[in-house]
């Protein structure tokens, strides 16, 4: 580190162990109220200034014991009320590790009276979460409310806008806002921590933002949803329905009353988002993913997939092509062997393909209080060292606009399942069909265990019909079953599945 950089984060870490402004630390430190300002935006200053500013600071901390950081929790569920408890429960150890008091002073939640197994008695209570966030007690504001409007939106930005560090788990927040929150963070001088916000427990966003160095990415892709892998996973295990996967996910509360935005792949796609933005350095573009959730996906789907020898995943997959980005989440066929496919149950995993280290795969629990809070902790910890870097990887005015792929630009093989009429020419046609676009099959599959035999609406028998193809374009294969259908050789709608290579 050279000596310019090394003072930078010297002063940044004085700064942020005390709470100060940086007006407070260039009027009592530096002698020039804008110094710090200066100094963020490339100010080099002379050897002899350096000198004078280090020994003040020297001497100001030998006559001086730190004051603790003041933490603020907005969010009282299951990750919040881990926070609080970790805090509070191995407040020495942080304290040993880091050199000053970490604690927490106020919190803000729906119920008071509720039970949430911590004691905040002696913490100041709020109703409004924004009030929270603007509080003279409090150094630190963390957000675990969620939702990515409303008072989680409204909160993070009146604590940036006063140039209060912010650590937030809210993937839906920063999917919509991120560019904004950043950008805000970087004008007021705060940082801004989201740790959490992405795969749980597993360092991901720390990794891309400081771990990688110079390493260009060239694809990203993984399991961001514990409710989804799980649900698969039991799949298939144990040979029952995803509708009975998803009601043992419920009770266990892996799953929300309302699924949706797990099994339907949103979640996913938030996380991606992000990932893609910190990966390539572009504008997040969360609605501009294709994205596919898993609750079509059934016995027979899982049974051939292992057959051939396969798992089913919900993969999020975000890449850089010649023609922009690609982003991507829909269940995937994975080889066995690979190393994606050996992560089951609500475990998350994220892979990264890099030019200087090849394929690092980060993989850990991905949901639940304490893999969660542990890295909003992670978060707070780096803030209170002084750690600093743009939220995004990159100052936000450098962010590219983002720029799409073409839409179904994917080249793979597929796994196609469809209920074919039982009636002579019908698979002849639905070959020829493929064959027009240049579709290669592989291989073709009819039993009748793949499924009960249904009736045509014409009154036609049907058999269940499964093709594997070769290499070949999404967009060709869409066509081709788009005009099968339209040549009224199938009932209902095809099962489309890609298969990825890992």
């Amino acid at each position: 580190m050279s000596d310019i950089a090394s003072f930078r984060q010297a002063v940044e870490t004085f700064i942020s162990a005390r709470g100060w402004t940086p007006t407070r630390f260039g009027r009592t430190v530096a002698g020039d109220p804008l110094f710090v300002f200066d100094l963020r935006e490339g100010r080099e200053p002379r050897s002899d200034t350096r000198t004078r500013i280090l020994k003040a600071m020297q001497d100001f901390g030998d006559g001086e014991t730190q004051t603790p950081l003041r933490v603020g929790v907005a969010g009282l569920g299951n990750v919040g009320a881990t926070l609080v408890r970790i805090l509070q429960k191995d407040a020495a150890d942080l304290t040993r590790k880091l050199g000053r008091q970490l604690v927490v002073t106020a919190v803000a939640a729906r119920s008071r009276s509720r039970d949430r197994g911590i004691d905040i008695s002696g913490l100041d209570w709020f109703d409004d979460p924004v009030a929270l966030a603007k509080s003279d007690g409090i150094d630190l504001f963390v957000e675990l409310i969620g939702g990515e409007d409303g008072p989680a939106f409204a909160a993070v930005k009146a604590a940036l806008e006063i140039g209060r560090p912010v650590v937030t788990a809210n993937k839906a927040l920063l999917a919509k806002h991120g560019v904004t929150l950043a950008r805000l963070a970087e004008e007021s001088g705060a940082q801004l921590g989201f740790e959490a916000a992405v795969a749980g427990g597993i360092p991901v966003i720390k990794t891309l933002r400081e771990g990688l160095g110079s390493a260009r990415i060239a694809k990203v892709f993984g399991i961001m949803n514990g409710t989804c892998n799980y649900i698969l996973t039991r799949m298939g295990n144990e040979d029952i329905s995803f509708a009975d996967c998803l009601k043992d996910a419920q009770a266990l509360g892996y799953a929300e009353a309302d699924p949706t935005f797990d099994v339907e792949g949103f979640d996913t796609a938030h996380k991606l988002s992000i990932l893609a933005t910190l990966c390539f350095g572009y504008e997040i573009a969360p609605n501009e993913i294709r994205v596919e959730g898993i609750s079509r996906i059934t016995q027979h789907d899982i049974k051939v997939a292992a057959e051939l020898g396969y798992k089913i995943k919900l993969l999020g997959i975000a890449q850089r092509t010649d023609q922009g980005i690609e982003q991507r989440v829909h269940p995937t066929f994975v080889p066995k062997g690979s190393a994606i496919a050996g992560v089951d149950g609500v475990m998350n995993a994220v892979a990264l393909e890099t030019d200087h280290v090849h394929e690092l795969l980060l993989a850990g629990p991905g949901a639940g209080g304490p893999p969660t809070a542990s890295s909003v902790l992670s978060d707070i910890l780096d803030i209170a060292r002084g750690t600093r870097v743009p939220p995004l990887g990159v100052p936000s005015h450098e962010l590219l606009p983002y720029k799409q792929a073409p839409n179904r630009a994917h080249d793979g093989g597929y796994y196609i399942r469809l209920n074919a009429k039982d009636v002579p020419g019908a698979l002849a046609a639905i070959s020829t069909r493929m064959g027009e676009r240049g579709i290669s099959i592989d291989s073709v599959i009819q039993r009748s265990d793949l499924g009960a035999k249904a009736v045509a609406p014409d009154g036609s028998p049907t058999r269940t019909v499964v093709m594997i193809t070769q290499q070949t374009l999404e967009s060709s294969v869409r066509e081709s079953l788009a005009q099968i259908a339209a040549d009224g050789f199938i009932v209902g709608e095809p099962q489309l599945i890609r298969i990825e290579t890992l």
